[in-house]
């Protein structure tokens, strides 16, 4: 972790995942923090009881005691938090906005901590000091100009605690609006909408206890192997005593294929390693609908041929008469789908899906996880409901080591929703508001992300305040995002460290530093804790273990009481009181919202508790009270309408995706071990035949433009080829380079995320680049 990056280079990793190279890249992040000793006793107290929730993803922990319970990558990312480097007034009195905007995401954010808030000042370019009390009155002198409070967009990053989250939504809707686009909008929104109209509730319904217990484990366009390490260990275990693990992703990740325990000694002193799938299938990029449908299409001829023998039945009749409804219209959805659809849709054939069904059909307990490889596709809800339909025609819900398994992002993106962070709140939780603290709360929809943006583009709205997170960088259409924030009167970024969002500044513009995951958080009663939920709805307290840089750090709930204050003075409460101590928070929290009753005494368990999920138990909140199968047609096509009608083919449909040494927009280095490239994130990832076909060599520079037929030119320059096993008619390439390709209005259906894994493109030599030669090898 360096700002002198080796010389870029391309060469196949023949490694595991995992093992010696994980070592060395955590030991090298550990000693680049520039206070290791410390760091090191932090690291330890990682997801234990009485230390601090990885600032990582969400994926959940073991219930028992361990030494170390964190991976490689929420070992950088506790490293790139807990650094000595600041980003104070004298950084900011050296470098004007307008140098900072020409670095690059890693430059900015390697510069280390905010320390003390700023405010934007347009006549010099520069940031300047502004006191606390200063910065609150200048955001509600803001938000009391506007004509109506829906002129103002409530952002919020999934790292944000429950009791920040709660305070703010309490804040926001007290202050008479309901737009709270958020995270979820960009990455699991498919997932709860497809949950919620399916069985209910729009989370996962298994615990990491049942991944013991499950004989088969399907993982839908999911990379656990850099986007959810420690998941590796699980399915490793799976495929040890037995169990099929089954894959759907385009991309052959490492982190799916092979796996080294980097705290198995004999394992590591022999360079061995284990499996981590017994299959192993390569889909069309949203082809994943159709590889479904043809699952459980071979399913119900099973269940026919094994009724007209009299054999045992394939469907659990019991489960599906008790607990569900519309099993018929789905049927009928299945015959009507023809096996040349699901096979030209899906990219597999017959008997590829054959070897998928039986493993299905011959497991007992089965469960499927998906991420962003699902929901970011224009018919994701559909997507996820096929998989949950084909989960209820086998029973697999409601019982051990079966059920669903989105697998969240950053650590408390499920948290914050459970919170109320949802610009389409539910009525339950408006009412309980509405009664707990003695106000009209709003009950009109506010905006999701692409909304918000299209609000501040029209100048419907006029101040931003975002509450963690990288909007500028995080959201599709890169260019129209930063013009949207620029014509905000406002525009306010609570966070940890420096990014591209606080140099794509309003009119008025204001940093304001927060206390981290790593960082003790004293208030007047003593150090806090806060509380975090992970993907399978367990409820943890995170202590922090390091002094803060600066005294003028404050915290997440601090801020967000600060901001209220200013803005409502006492409505509807003592916003000043509740910073004293968070179990006052807490106690609200139990007041509004279920799940919570006792939290203050429930959160005293080591490794928390768990919130019950009515779809675990057979419980369906659905307007029925059944589960629902819905019967979806497959897409008339894979290409939106809207490239469709461009009169153009695309080269290429490209997928957006994470480097192994990023998490989200944070960018801790320029290599991708697993993908073998070094020193270099301008790259796309494309099958040698496909370069052949388009006329290029490896190694050559591209410049890649987007279709979509609404007049705008969408186009990122200088990318280098690298031949790659993509199957034909793919491309990937890392974000947020490539944001600016992913139009603000192709979202998915019914779920308004961007589609950013399905961008048809175009390729076209770069003007004035070369092949480069003697850095670059074509995979094999």
């Amino acid at each position: 972790m360096s700002l002198q990056p080796e010389k870029p280079r391309y060469r196949p990793y023949t490694g595991a995942a995992a093992g010696w190279g994980a070592l060395r890249s955590v030991a090298h992040s550990w000693l680049d923090s520039e206070q290791p000793l410390k760091n090191l006793r932090a690291l330890l107290k990682t997801n234990q009881n009485g230390g601090f929730d990885c600032p990582g993803c969400a994926w959940g922990d073991s219930p028992e005691d361990g030494t170390v319970k964190f991976c490689e990558n929420g070992a950088k990312a506790v490293n790139w938090e807990a650094t000595t480097r600041r980003v104070d007034a004298s950084f900011f009195a050296r470098y004007s906005v307008s140098q900072l905007r020409e670095q690059s995401d890693y430059w900015l954010e390697y510069q280390g901590r905010l320390t003390e808030p700023m405010r934007y000042d347009a006549a010099s370019d520069h940031y300047q000091p502004i006191g606390w009390d200063a910065a609150f009155s200048l955001i509600a002198e803001h938000l009391k100009a506007l004509d109506n409070p829906n002129q103002a967009e409530f952002y919020t990053s999934g790292r944000t605690s429950n009791e920040a989250a709660f305070l703010y939504q309490l804040f926001v809707r007290a202050y008479g609006s309901n737009n709270f686009p958020d995270c979820s909008n960009m990455c699991h929104e498919a997932s709860g909408v497809a949950l919620g109209e399916s069985i209910g509730v729009g989370k996962g319904s298994v615990t990491f206890e049942d991944f013991a217990q499950a004989d088969a484990i399907f993982i839908l366009g999911q990379n656990p192997g850099t986007n959810h390490p420690r998941m590796l260990e699980p399915l490793r275990e799976a495929v040890a005593r037995g169990a099929q693990v089954v894959c759907f992703n385009p991309l052959k990740e490492r982190g799916l294929e092979r796996f080294q325990h980097p705290q198995h000694a004999l394992e590591m002193l022999a360079n061995g390693s284990a499996p981590l799938n017994t299959a192993f299938f390569r889909p069309a990029l949203g082809g994943d609908m159709a590889a479904m449908r043809g699952i459980a299409k071979l399913l119900l001829f099973w269940e026919r041929e094994a009724q007209s023998k009299g054999e045992p039945s394939v469907f659990d009749h019991a489960f599906i008469e008790q607990h569900t409804i519309g099993l018929d219209s789905y049927l009928a959805m299945l015959d009507a789908t023809s096996w040349e659809d699901i096979e030209q849709q899906s990219d597999l054939d017959l008997v590829q899906l054959e070897q998928a069904a039986r493993i299905y059909r011959n497991a007992e307990r089965v469960i499927v996880c998906w991420a962003m490889g699902i929901t970011q596709h224009r018919h994701s809800v559909a997507t996820i409901q096929e998989i949950t339909n084909l989960q209820l025609l086998r029973g697999n819900l409601g019982k051990p080591g079966a059920g669903l398994c989105p697998v969240r992002g950053h650590s408390n993106v499920q948290g914050d929703r459970t919170m109320g962070i949802n610009e389409r709140p539910p009525v339950a939780l408006l009412d309980a508001l509405e009664n707990r603290f003695a106000f009209q709360v709003p009950r009109q929809s506010g905006h999701n992300v692409v909304e918000a943006i299209e609000a501040m583009l029209e100048g419907r709205s006029k101040v931003f305040i975002g509450l963690g997170g990288n909007f500028a960088q995080a959201t599709p259409d890169s260019p129209r995002v930063h013009q949207a924030l620029q014509q905000c009167a406002l525009t306010v970024q609570i966070s940890t460290k420096l990014n591209r969002s606080h140099l794509t500044v309003g009119r008025d513009a204001l940093i304001l530093p927060c206390l981290g995951r790593t960082d003790i958080d004293r208030q007047a009663s003593g150090p806090q804790a806060v509380t975090v939920e992970d993907s399978f709805s367990m409820i943890h307290a995170s202590h922090g273990q390091l002094e803060p840089l600066s005294p003028l750090m404050r915290s997440e709930p601090a801020i967000v009481a600060g901001i209220a204050k200013a803005t409502l003075g006492m409505h509807p409460l003592d916003w000043e009181a509740l910073i004293a101590d968070y179990a006052s928070i807490r106690r609200l929290i139990a007041d509004t919202i279920p799940g919570f009753a006792d939290f203050n005494q429930r959160l005293l368990s080591p490794g928390g508790f768990h919130l019950d999920n009515p779809a675990a138990s057979r419980l369906w909140n659905t307007a029925s009270g059944r589960a629902s199968f819905m019967a979806s047609p497959l897409p008339e096509s894979l290409l939106d309408e809207a490239v469709r009608s461009t009169g153009e083919l695309p080269d290429l449909t490209l997928q957006t995706l994470r480097s192994h040494d990023q998490y989200n927009t944070t960018i801790y280095g320029l290599d991708d071990r697993y993908r073998g490239v070094r020193g270099q994130r301008r790259v796309i990832f494309v099958n040698p035949v496909d370069i052949r076909r388009l006329g290029f060599e490896p190694g050559q520079q591209v410049d890649i433009q987007s279709l979509w037929n609404d007049g705008i030119e969408r186009k990122v320059e200088g990318f280098t080829l690298l031949a790659f096993d993509i199957p034909p008619g793919q491309a990937a390439a890392y974000y947020p380079e490539t944001n600016p390709l992913v139009p603000l209005t192709s979202v998915g259906i019914g779920s308004h995320t961007p589609t950013s894994k399905s961008v048809a493109i175009r390729l076209y030599a770069a003007q004035g680049n070369p092949l480069v030669a003697g850095t670059l090898t074509t995979a094999k």
